[in-house]
């Protein structure tokens, strides 16, 4: 649940962005009476643990912190948080390739992933093999994320962001499109040309001036999200000008752009946010994190309006991992604290609590998830529909550029065709102009 420079981080970003500045180097801290790392101040004799974060990241808002605290006194949890993760993940890198300055626990949000476990993965504990993990309880798509070539876990996945379609009962109703979720999805499951048919459907009735999906670039990114393979192939080439499922995505996206469905928005701007408010667009691609984003920007004129269907297919958009660097001076205490952190219990707790999706798919059987209903969305049965969408994931092959490809995809190539008029074949050769140019090929 989370920026546009990466899915992971937008409502961290934008609904949590009173944190701090902290610096990552604050991730050691000491106590000089101590035969250890021992606690700062009221933590005298006890083992600190500390956490660094990007962004409101969770763990500590909904108590878990607390909670691991009191069933471990002798341990102190301390976070450290870096806004956005553009500013945290660079000096992540930096730490870890100087091998001091980091905290017992880090942060990484899915989009860096990849080139933490390609890079990165000597310097990191194997999570995989600590005490109280289990392997089966987690999705095997976001357990493979966290897995290096060697076979090592180093990343423990926190949450994930399994798609539906957000969709306004009203408009559909105005088009005489029926409103009750399940008919919704119905009318386009099990393939996103279908829900271009479907936007077809809606702008004849709704007529010019009412588009059907906030962006051509939101489309383009849900449908891409729904392939095994993307940018990238199992052997690490970057191939994504030659894989039809990332051209196929591009020119199914573009196609919602000339045929007048889009309301050509940037996501993450104050035009889009205005959108969900006074009923710009019909529908929106809506991962779980997206719920209270479109809650805060519609606000309560939008409440029993709003509703969330499945998508065509399934699909994923954001989330974050724990690693443990083993530079840290507490690396087995750490691991034993992540390992509980991502625990089923938990995270269903940090649902509950926050919003972010479980990793773990043992959760979704727990009441919190399974029971969980939106009532500003009508009701909807959000446990139901997003842990159905996040076990149809596909395990997907990731890269360590995979946002630099799909920044460009989306702000350089489609949005030309979205607010330019550019034809297609401009948009993708202009966004393969600029990848190239990034990836100095």
């Amino acid at each position: 649940m989370r920026a546009r420079t990466g899915p992971g981080t937008a409502l961290r970003t934008s609904l949590a962005a009173a944190l701090g500045a902290a610096l990552l180097l604050a991730g050691c801290a000491s106590d000089p009476e101590g035969p250890e790392d021992r606690g700062t101040a009221g933590g005298k004799g006890k083992t600190t643990l500390t956490v660094g974060v990007f962004g409101a990241f969770g763990l500590k808002e909904a108590g878990l912190y607390d909670e691991y605290m009191a069933a471990n006194p002798g341990v102190v949890i301390k976070q450290t948080s870096i806004e956005r993760n553009e500013n945290y993940y660079p000096q992540l890198l930096t730490h870890l390739g100087a091998g001091s300055g980091l905290a017992d626990i880090q942060a990484v949000e899915v989009n860096n992933i990849a080139e933490i476990t390609a890079t990165q993965a000597d310097k990191l504990v194997d999570l995989g093999t600590a005490p109280g993990v289990d392997r089966s309880a987690f999705l095997p798509w976001k357990w493979a994320q966290g897995t290096a070539r060697d076979g090592r876990t180093v990343g423990l996945g926190t949450d994930v962001g399994p798609q539906g379609i957000c969709y306004r009962k009203d408009l559909f109703a105005a088009a005489g499109l029926p409103t009750d979720r399940a008919a919704v999805g119905a009318l386009w499951a099990g393939d996103w040309k279908r829900y271009l048919e479907v936007g077809r459907q809606y702008r004849a009735k709704a007529g010019a001036g009412k588009p059907f999906v906030d962006s051509a670039s939101g489309v383009m990114a849900a449908v891409t999200g729904s392939s095994a393979r993307r940018f990238y192939d199992a052997d690490g080439k970057v191939v994504y000008k030659s894989n039809p499922a990332v051209r196929s995505a591009f020119d199914l996206a573009a196609a919602f752009a000339t045929g007048g469905l889009s309301a050509k928005l940037q996501q993450f701007t104050p035009g889009w946010d205005q959108g969900f408010a006074n009923g710009g667009f019909a529908t929106v691609s809506c991962p779980a994190w997206m719920l209270g984003y479109i809650q805060d920007k519609a606000g309560p004129a939008g409440r029993d309006k709003w509703d969330v269907a499945q998508a065509p297919r399934p699909s994923n958009w954001g989330g974050s991992f724990l690693v443990v660097p083993k530079a840290g001076r507490h690396s087995a205490e750490a691991a034993k604290l992540a390992a509980w952190l991502t625990a089923p219990a938990q995270q269903a707790r940090l649902f509950e609590k926050r919003g972010s999706f479980p990793s773990a798919q043992a959760a979704y059987a727990l009441p919190a998830v399974s029971g969980a209903k939106h009532a500003y969305f009508g009701g909807a049965p959000i446990g139901e529909i997003f842990a159905k969408a996040a076990q149809g994931v596909p395990v997907q092959t990731v890269g360590p550029k995979d946002l630099v490809i799909a920044q460009n995809l989306a702000d350089v190539g489609m949005l030309q065709v979205d607010q330019k008029g550019r034809t297609p074949e401009q948009g993708w050769q202009a966004a393969v102009k600029a990848i190239d140019n990034a990836l100095d090929q």
